[in-house]
């Protein structure tokens, strides 16, 4: 009866009453005031969704519900008078909404942070890889910190469980080296940017452009069209030739002569290789040399710079140079030097060749003459 009594006293239904009508005026206050905020700061930044005014709005615009109202039912329930235990275990619960509401908005703002990053304002991303590590660490910190804080203030004790978590940790680390070799891979690709999505290297045998860097694999668009994945670990170990950060192209090339060239038309070859050179948009003349003398030809070297980057504009302007070359040494009646060989048979006699089926040509010996061979070059 007396539990029954306790229920039927007047007092207990009035407070209950003024928690519940405390509780639903404080959440509504508190989810009118999120709100407007919320929306006054998405108008202030509206088009503008790098400015912090919009960042925050977002943060705000996280804000749980069910928190807000366990925020309200906790401040209802000051009002009342409740007994001594109470209070502990409402300080308790204020710190694990608060903990839960803080990581929340925590959680938000790295999230905007790293897509921020990842995709500028102009709509173009980049090498995502540090960003993506970076956040991934500190969302895993928060929230660790935040659960094991509650554990905590809950009263468990997390020394125990925090020295299992770090055994846990290297026997994992241990099982899954491979898979964290790449991830540290993907953070020195990040921190060092040896290239960018977008940019043409060559390694070994693979040449193309870099289409997506990950944590774990790097992917790559050949030439011939197909997609080449490589794990960063393996791609970090390799010489990566890297195309698209270089700005000017340093081409040195040979070419040779004949031999019966006069000394001073081979004077003006070097002349008129400069003056094309010069001449020539977009390329500057380095130098321009007889080089030696060589098996069948007097070599000459050119060097060149191409004062651009892209290989289609390189492979024209070599072409140019090529074909004004060629028409220059025509106009100097210079030829270009072809292998050569001195051939001489033996006892300087034509060999006689008999194929069976074939009339043979009749042979006198007072006409020797006639099977001599003369000299080949």
């Amino acid at each position: 009866m007396e539990q029954w009594n306790i229920w039927l006293e007047r007092d207990l239904w009035l407070n209950v009453a003024i928690v519940v009508v405390a509780t639903a005026l404080i959440y509504s206050v508190l989810r009118t005031l999120v709100n407007t905020l919320h929306k006054r700061l998405k108008a202030w930044s509206k088009d503008q969704d790098g400015n912090w005014q919009h960042f925050v709005a977002m943060v705000i615009g996280r804000t749980s519900r069910a928190l807000l109202l366990a925020f309200s039912l906790l401040l209802a329930l000051r009002l009342p008078e409740l007994p001594g235990s109470w209070h502990s275990a409402l300080s308790h619960t204020w710190f694990v909404a608060l903990a839960l509401q803080v990581a929340l908005w925590v959680d938000t703002g790295v999230r905007l942070w790293s897509r921020s990053l990842v995709i500028g304002k102009s709509g173009g991303s980049y090498n995502p890889v540090m960003t993506t590590i970076i956040s991934i660490m500190i969302l895993i910190v928060v929230w660790s910190v935040m659960l094991l804080s509650i554990l905590a203030n809950l009263g468990v004790d997390i020394t125990a469980l925090v020295a299992s978590l770090g055994v846990g940790g290297i026997a994992v680390a241990l099982a899954v080296q491979t898979v964290l070799s790449d991830v540290f891979a993907s953070l020195s690709i990040g921190v060092d940017k040896p290239f960018e999505i977008g940019d043409f290297v060559v390694f070994g045998e693979v040449a193309g452009s870099i289409e997506h860097i990950g944590l774990k694999t790097t992917r790559i668009r050949s030439l011939s069209g197909e997609q080449v994945v490589c794990a960063n670990a393996d791609l970090l170990r390799q010489v990566v030739h890297n195309y698209k950060r270089m700005d000017t192209r340093r081409i040195v090339f040979k070419f040779g002569i004949n031999y019966d060239t006069p000394s001073d038309k081979v004077r003006q070859v070097a002349e008129k290789v400069g003056d094309i050179i010069r001449a020539t948009p977009k390329a500057r003349f380095d130098r321009a040399h007889f080089l030696g003398f060589d098996e069948s030809q007097l070599t000459f070297e050119v060097v060149y710079i191409v004062l651009t980057s892209d290989y289609n504009q390189y492979m024209d302007i070599q072409q140019e140079i090529n074909l004004q070359l060629l028409d220059a040494l025509r106009e100097l009646d210079v030829r270009f030097a072809l292998p050569r060989r001195d051939l001489r048979l033996v006892g300087e006699r034509m060999p006689v060749l008999k194929v069976d089926g074939l009339p043979q040509p009749a042979q006198s010996e007072g006409n020797d003459s006639d099977q001599r061979l003369p000299r080949f070059s």
